[in-house]
């Protein structure tokens, strides 16, 4: 297992990250503490989670029940020392006003409601789940802050940010001296690449982290699906996780057998394959796995060191840089 500092700052993670949106949504809490435990006795140090993740098997309930943070917290609050724990705020938790975004209110309502379903006294990495339009950063940012220096948030992140976003935010907080966001967590795989553009070289040049979710772009690099209609019945198609049917294209599809051919060079699966890329790449920190398996965990484990040829590398890009999938 390779450690990674995250962004600028001294905190080591884990380069394999374990992400728990499946956990008591799709799997049960004592399958979801099997994976959890296989990954912090393998060197996984990192978790992610939200607030949000919980109950329904469709893919956009309609707000969260912060049923993974529950699960997590029952598990870990023997071994609290022992992992770097994330989580994120600011997705949809009820029905009420200020029920959701990020607003002064909602953050600091959901805050104290993480803590305690996670049954700790702070937060490793605390971050923002979209950006909002309709709050002001300046706001989001102090918000943030006044966390940090309480002792009950250590670092501050953004998800799904854009460069320019992340930019605005930073310079937000060079202003007014408040704490930065070190890291933001896109998704990124070998079918979505459009970080590829703007994100990766602005986070390469100002040292902010890269957490990337979907690094076998939700499930379509792990080869199991062969058209739209050939869907497993344990799969998270099957589930009807509607952002995947969006990777259903005639072009993914010729470019997975691709990949196949590419991962039987190097005697590997192609979900350990497509996993193995991103960690390759020189900007990511770490790569969030959606284990559902505890044999996904080990999977991912067996390649956390894995250094694919260089000409293999050039082989991809050469090839494929530049193709992106809409989302």
């Amino acid at each position: 297992m390779q450690y990674k500092k995250l962004g600028s700052t001294g905190l080591e993670v884990s380069n394999i990250c374990l992400g728990t949106m499946s956990f008591g949504r799709w799997i049960d809490e004592k399958s979801s503490v099997a994976i959890l435990n296989e990954a912090i006795e393998s060197g996984i140090n990192f978790i992610d989670t939200a607030n949000y993740y919980g109950k329904g098997q469709d893919e956009t309930p309609e707000y969260g029940t912060g049923e993974a943070e529950e699960i997590i917290g029952r598990a870990i609050r023997w071994r609290r020392d022992e992992v770097i724990l994330a989580t994120k705020v600011g997705l949809p938790m009820g029905y009420g006003k200020n029920s959701a975004g990020l607003s002064r209110v909602h953050i600091m309502r959901e805050v104290e409601r993480s803590l305690q379903r996670l049954q700790t006294d702070y937060i490793d990495l605390y971050q923002v789940h979209f950006f909002d339009p309709n709050t002001p950063l300046e706001e989001t940012l102090r918000a943030l802050d006044d966390l940090v220096r309480q002792g009950k948030v250590r670092y501050i992140g953004c998800s799904n940010f854009a460069a320019w976003q992340i930019a605005k935010a930073h310079s937000i907080s060079e202003r007014m001296n408040l704490e930065k966001f070190v890291s933001v967590q896109p998704q990124y795989s070998l079918l979505v690449r459009d970080v590829e553009n703007e994100l990766i070289p602005f986070c390469e040049s100002e040292e902010v982290g890269m957490v990337v979710y979907s690094p076998m772009a939700r499930g379509m690099l792990s080869g199991k699906y062969n058209g739209p209609e050939d869907v497993p019945d344990d799969s998270r198609a099957a589930h009807g996780e509607k952002r995947l049917f969006k990777l259903f294209s005639e072009r993914n599809f010729e470019l997975v057998e691709q990949y196949k051919d590419l991962a039987n060079r190097v005697e590997i699966t192609l979900s350990q394959f497509a996993l193995s890329w991103v960690l390759n790449q020189r900007v990511v920190t770490s790569a969030i796995i959606g284990a559902t398996k505890v044999s996904h965990v080990t999977d991912a484990v067996e390649v956390s060191d894995l250094q694919l040829p260089e000409e293999l590398l050039c082989e991809i890009d050469k090839g494929l840089k530049g193709v992106l999938t809409p989302l």
